[in-house]
């Protein structure tokens, strides 16, 4: 197969990060290479482009995608949320633009070996880097049933989780679940028929509940975000493409903290705080797919885009003020 993951609102992010042809940019989740090609068709010979993934397969691709560039490229196998120690490594302080598109690969959903999509009957796996962690199996076949119930509930926003759960819990003591065929069938069996037999495909909730547990993205995703504003320059910005509401009220809320001033209480005369804005929103509503997009390209559907300009610095009072 050949890895390619079409880019998400590809002329939006590229005004979003409004481009210095001689500066510094990471793609954070670089995928195929679709937006980190985009973004080193506009740099010079001085200019940087990084790309980050934890998919090894994915890294192999997209270097291949950008060899055509005459900017500098680097690859870096990693996870987005250690950005700060990727830059670190490389003797870069900070840096001009960063865009992480949080979405999941047209190549990772269309391998039916990779175990991420409930169209092919595969290998519980679901893990982006195939190096690492736990697997769907794993999760499946190993948690208890309130861990699979929260899940399940909390990051799938699924209705019947702890239909589903149960259900799970019942199937694996005759045999173990191995395949996303047999866990359909449980996610199906789970549901009202007349549910189950109409609109968008009842297992997509769940599926996206347990990739999220392998992959641990929303546990990581509040201090990458804030990791990824703390390593800009003053006027640097990043752009955050989410898919699903769980990942957008992340980024809405630390993108929020960090333009917020003053937060003396309001019966306060003057402010002795000293807070002030370290960012400002470039668009105060998330950019949409627009409707051309959208009849090309249905994974754009769910998709938001965030963009947030770094306006001041201030290091210790990032911390301070936005730690967990």
């Amino acid at each position: 197969m050949i890895f390619e993951h079409k880019p998400i609102m590809p002329l939006q992010c590229i005004e979003g990060l409004d481009i210095k042809p001689d500066g510094i940019y990471v793609d954070a989740t670089l995928g195929g290479g679709g937006h980190s090609h985009l973004i080193g068709e506009r740099l010079s010979e001085k200019g940087i482009l990084i790309g980050i993934d934890r998919d090894k397969e994915a890294l192999k691709a997209a270097g291949e995608r950008l060899s055509d560039l005459k900017c500098k490229v680097i690859t870096v196998h990693s996870n987005y949320s250690e950005i700060k120690n990727v830059l670190k490594e490389l003797n870069i302080d900070k840096v001009d633009g960063i865009l992480a598109d949080l979405g999941v690969s047209s190549y990772q959903l269309d391998n039916e070996k990779r175990g991420f999509s409930y169209r092919f009957d595969s290998p519980l796996d679901m893990r982006m880097d195939q190096e690492m962690g736990i697997t769907a199996r794993d999760v499946v076949n190993g948690y208890e049933f309130s861990e699979l119930f929260r899940i399940i509930r909390d990051y799938g926003e699924e209705r019947f989780a702890k239909s589903i759960a149960s259900n799970i819990v019942k199937r694996r003591e005759i045999k173990p679940i191995e395949t996303t065929f047999e866990l359909v069938e449980i996610i199906n069996s789970s549901m009202p028929q007349k549910i189950a037999l109409k609109g968008p495909h009842k297992a997509k909730r769940t599926f996206q509940a347990i990739r999220i547990e392998v992959n641990q993205e929303l546990t990581l995703l509040t201090g990458a975000v804030k990791d990824f504003f703390t390593s800009l320059k003053v006027g640097g910005r990043l752009a955050v493409i989410t898919f699903h509401s769980l990942e957008d009220r992340i980024v809405k809320n630390v993108f929020n903290d960090y333009t917020k001033g003053c937060i003396c209480p309001k019966d306060f005369p003057v402010c002795v705080c000293g807070n002030t804005p370290k960012g400002k929103l470039i668009n105060k509503k998330p950019i949409i797919a627009d409707e051309k997009e959208l009849d090309e390209n249905l994974r754009a559907s769910s998709a938001k885009l965030r963009v947030i300009e770094k306006v001041e610095e201030n290091e210790e009072k990032d911390e301070a003020c936005l730690s967990d």
